[in-house]
This record gives structure tokens, sequence and C-alpha cells, in this order.
């Protein structure tokens, strides 16, 4: 077991744990910090797409990580450190003490991924979502409801944001995603494949809940605010969630949960 004390916040072997949050802002080249047990269990066990390369614990973390350690691949150590001395190396208290080094899965191509799409595949299209909390919610709920995958364009937030991946509570490192330069690439190969496209907007006058798909689908989602351009929107079907008291829309991530079970339980042909 390559397992090591750290007693220096300087400690060169950490370099790549120390000051998380300013790292979180300039990237790791092809690596990525997940943060907590839940999150660290995907990583070691769940079907991740993605390796562990290293640990760094508190003490007190290591007895119940005890099964995650022993399933590492034997070239990925082990950091164990006073809390004191983790929360320096992290830039800020780490109260869950547990942190893990991953490398990003090798990348997808489009191409690819609609080369063999099945009758019941529900893909996921994000535009412009630059939030990590909504990011995050959208890969959990993708993976709650069996989506295909995620593709997003060139607006969205880097998916293997630490907080992105908290709280999607690890769903981001087992499901696949693909990232275009814009969301009409996207929905137009998505069309080629013979996917019904259905964007989600305030504007629509057709309902979700009518919606009975006959086939392989994927819903479109654009950031709070703006929303999803006017092109895309116009070149799909337009689908909107009627609201109550005053409110045009909901959360994004709220909108594709809604929407997700909706095209695999209520409307799966």
């Amino acid at each position: 077991m390559n397992q090591f004390v750290v007693s220096d916040p300087q400690d060169p072997r950490i370099a790549a744990f120390r000051d998380i949050r300013e790292r979180d802002l300039t990237g790791r080249e092809g690596l990525f910090i997940a943060e907590g047990e839940v999150v660290v269990r995907v990583l070691a066990f769940d079907a991740s797409q993605c390796r562990p390369r290293a640990l760094l614990l508190a003490e007190k973390r290591v007895a119940a990580l005890a099964d995650v350690i022993a399933a590492l691949p034997d070239d990925a150590p082990v950091y164990v450190a006073a809390q004191d001395v983790l929360d320096q190396i992290a830039g800020f208290h780490l109260h869950r003490g547990i942190l893990a080094l991953g490398e990003k899965p090798p990348v997808l191509s489009l191409d690819a991924m609609l080369g063999e799409v099945r009758a019941q595949d529900v893909f996921v299209v994000a535009s412009g979502i630059g939030n990590h909390d909504n990011m995050g919610g959208l890969f959990r709920n993708a993976a709650a409801f069996g989506a295909r995958a995620v593709l997003l364009d060139g607006g969205c937030c880097d998916p293997f944001y630490r907080k992105s991946i908290r709280v999607s509570v690890g769903a981001v490192l087992r499901t696949p995603f693909v990232v275009m330069d814009r969301a009409q690439t996207i929905t137009e190969a998505l069309q080629v494949a013979g996917v019904d496209v259905l964007a989600l907007t305030p504007s629509a006058t057709q309902t979700l809940a009518d919606y009975q798909r006959k086939g392989p689908a994927a819903v479109v989602l654009g950031s709070e605010g703006p929303g999803l351009p006017r092109s895309v929107i116009e070149s799909c079907t337009a689908l909107g969630i009627p609201m109550a008291g005053g409110f045009d829309s909901l959360n994004v991530a709220a909108t594709s949960a809604v929407a997700l079970h909706h095209l695999q339980w209520a409307s799966r042909p």
C-alpha cells in the first residue's frame, strides 16, 4: 500500500492538491479534484470513466475509507495529514477531510456518440450553462433518469470543476459527455441521426405534458435569463412547462428533471 504521512503543507508530493479554489479556476491539464466520500467512492468503484491518481485524507477519515484505499490502482498514492495541515494544503477548512486527484476520461466525439442511436435513447443538450451548481444538477438528473449522454456547447462551464462534481454526487465521473462549439451543431447532428430534438422554452405553445415520443429524443436546455438562442428554438420542437403564480420558468436543473422524467417514463415508446 502506497500510504504516506504528510506533515508539511509545502510537501511537493501533494502539489496537485494545493490551493484548490485558485486551481479550480485555472484548470489542471487533464486532471481534476474530487471532494467528499460519496464522490470519491464513485471514482473508486461505481463504473467511473475516470482513473483515480491519488488520495489526500485527514487522519480521522482513513479507517472509514479502508475499502476505497484497497481498491485504488497500485500506483495511486494515499497521503494522510492532520486536519490543520490538510486545511493549509487546500487553502480553506476542508471539513469533509477527503480529496482525490483524478484523470479525466478520453475525449469523445459527437460522430462516435451518434454512430448507433437506439429507440430508447435520450440525450441532454446544454447551451451556455455557466453555473457550476446547475451543471452538476444536470449531470445528476441525466444519470438518475438514464440519459445516454450530456452534450455541451462551448458556452458551458467545465463539468469537472470541483463543485459541479460534488453537486452531481459523482455523476460527472460516470456519464458520457461531448463538447462542441455551438448548440446548433449538436442539434443538427442529432436530427441527422434520427433524434427528435426538443427545445425547452417558456415561449413555446406546445407543452411538455402533451408530447409523446416515438423514438430517440434530446432535450435542449439554455441558461437562466437569456435562455436558448432563437435559431436553436426555431430549428427544434419547442416545448414549455406551464407555470403558476406568475413565474415563467424553473431553474434549469429542475427543468431537466421534469423533462427527463416525462421522456423516460410518461412518454417512453
